[in-house]
């Protein structure tokens, strides 16, 4: 095959930072190359440098729709592409999709397509709609999209503004696609989607670079797979001849343990308890349905489910983040259900948010004054009313020296920090608050292979110090591997709860759906139980054994 794409000896420096460190990275046309690594490995600035939103320091870009060919002296046909902006790579025939869709949402998914390049009537005087709307549908029947063209993107699942975001870019003439961390906000039936759109974006000749911590993924999806570490290509391998474990370890540059035995847990007493949680979203439709459950000492209680089944709202009212509308929540036998958040902060409940930008940080905040949000009122950061800095930068500096967070400044703004690296600093402060309790909601979300191992880790150590764990996610096996009791919410209730060691994925795939399977061995005798295990039960008889440090639990 040819080359599509060809970046040579690139280098990108930032003030006090080598991003890329003369990297060389050859794509073939018509194939999915996977661009591999931890996070802060330099994938999306290679990718930027790319798509022209950065210019390299040194180092040269090819981009030739016929493939690139070289010439006697062993150099390329031809002079290498100088990108002052995305719109010259979108010239060149480069496109890329963001990890943070860049759509209008009140406006229709034809108009968002089109927006910018839309076809013109009455010399030029208006928008020809009708014309948009059918370049959209033809579009769309070419690549074998599923998307409805008069739809709001409001309106319309996170999976299908994807689709969006790609038909965007292939309407703007793009052969070559790159995609940022492209599943990071998808459920694992809209990942299977995505990777028959890759497919069939390839077998129609375009190029796909994409980019990912995640081993399942660059392994299910990719023919190439090239790996970055500290900035440097440390290898490129054909996915058909490598392995996981050879993957994980060109990521990190050590053996990683993608398999974890975890001691069975010891439960003691009631720490987070729910009676009856009822609660609505936004548009008033009810997104948690009479929820009952009970979180003890020494365990992790974990939630699983498709997104959007009402974990975010059930979450949100067990912080004090949403009003509810009936029921209860105690935490440690004190009645919190109309306590603050920082009230139920000051009771011993620590938060990991799901969204580490809305909820987790205050993005022009450096990361010390990030890392005392919720207790910038108390000892022993406040006294007389006053903060003391030096004794929040020395707490800063433990938790980024604790949780491997890239580049160790405390004076750098948390905007300036990859996703995976402000998720860790999350972690780290909020596990540094030595609560009773912690809600960790998707503590993996956007981090690598290394930081997913450690952060697993640090739950598990929580929990054998006695500390009760609600954990939160949509990935299968970080719950099942995780948890010592396994709730699967649907629709806003609690469908079972079930001993994680002892339900098969098939089972679980059936309560995730709603339906509740004769044979799966509930720990509780009905869906609207307290959901407390039974007395003699004393936890799970087994250690965690389901792969979790892998590669955070996203091979389905």
């Amino acid at each position: 095959m040819s080359e599509a794409v060809r970046l040579d000896g690139i280098t990108k420096r930032f003030p006090g930072v080598v991003a890329n460190d003369d990297v060389t990275l050859s794509v073939e046309r018509g194939t999915v190359h996977a661009l591999l690594g931890e996070n802060g490995a330099g994938k999306t600035t290679l990718m930027n440098v790319l798509y022209g939103l950065f210019p390299p320091t040194e180092g040269d870009v090819y981009v030739d729709g016929e493939g690139l060919e070289r010439d006697d002296g062993g150099g390329y046909v031809g002079s290498p592409e100088r990108f002052d902006s995305p719109r010259d790579a979108i010239d060149a025939g480069v496109g890329m999709i963001h990890q943070h869709f860049m759509l209008v949402d009140p406006m229709t998914v034809a108009e968002n397509i089109t927006l910018g390049n839309e076809p013109r009537k009455w010399g030029g005087l208006a928008v020809d709609r009708a014309a948009a709307r059918e370049a959209v549908v033809d579009l769309s029947e070419r690549y074998g999209f599923d998307v409805d063209p008069d739809a709001t993107v409001a309106d319309v699942s996170v999976g299908v503004q994807q689709r969006v975001e790609i038909l965007k870019a292939l309407y703007r003439g793009a052969d070559v696609l790159i995609l940022d961390e492209p599943t990071a906000v998808l459920t694992p039936q809209e990942v299977a989607d995505l990777f028959e759109v890759l497919e069939e974006l390839t077998a129609q000749g375009k190029t796909v670079i994409f980019i990912t911590h995640k081993l399942g993924e660059a392994l299910d999806a990719a023919d190439e797979v090239t790996v970055l570490r500290d900035g440097r290509n440390v290898g490129s391998v054909r996915t058909a001849d490598t392995s996981r474990e050879e993957l994980a370890e060109l990521m990190v540059g050590r053996e990683v343990m993608l398999e974890s035995d975890y001691e069975p847990a010891t439960p003691g007493d009631p720490v987070l308890r729910a009676e009856g949680v009822t609660a609505s979203d936004e548009r008033g439709v009810v997104a948690v349905d009479d929820v009952s459950f009970t979180v003890r000492e020494g365990e992790v209680f974990g939630v699983a489910g498709v997104d959007g089944n009402g974990q975010s709202e059930l979450v949100e009212v067990l912080t004090g983040l949403r009003d509810h509308e009936s029921g209860r929540v105690e935490l440690r036998g004190r009645d919190v259900t109309d306590a603050s958040r920082r009230d139920r902060a000051r009771a011993g409940m620590a938060y990991v948010p799901e969204d580490r930008q809305e909820r987790g940080l205050v993005m022009e905040f450096d990361l010390t004054e990030n890392g005392i949000l919720g207790s910038q009122h108390d000892e022993p950061f406040a006294r007389s009313g006053r903060v003391d800095w030096d004794r929040a930068d020395d707490h800063a500096e433990r938790v980024v020296e604790e949780f491997d967070v890239r580049p160790p400044d405390t004076g750098a703004e948390a905007r300036s920090l990859s996703g995976g690296n402000q998720q860790k600093f999350i972690v780290g402060r909020e596990f540094a608050r030595d609560p009773a309790c912690i809600v960790a909601s998707h503590p993996t979300r956007g981090v690598d292979i290394g930081s997913t191992e450690f952060i697993h880790d640090r739950i598990i150590d929580l929990r054998d110090e006695g500390k009760a764990v609600l954990l939160v996610s949509s990935k299968l096996d970080e719950v099942r591997g995780l948890s010592d009791r396994l709730a699967v919410m649907y629709r806003g209730r609690l469908v079972d709860v079930v001993d994680p060691d002892a339900v098969t994925e098939e089972q679980l795939g059936l309560l995730m759906a709603g339906e509740e399977p004769d044979d799966v061995p509930s720990l509780r005798g009905g869906a609207d139980d307290a959901a407390d295990p039974p007395e003699e039960s004393g936890g799970t008889d087994a250690g965690r054994t389901d792969g979790v440090a892998g590669d955070g639990g996203d091979r389905e």
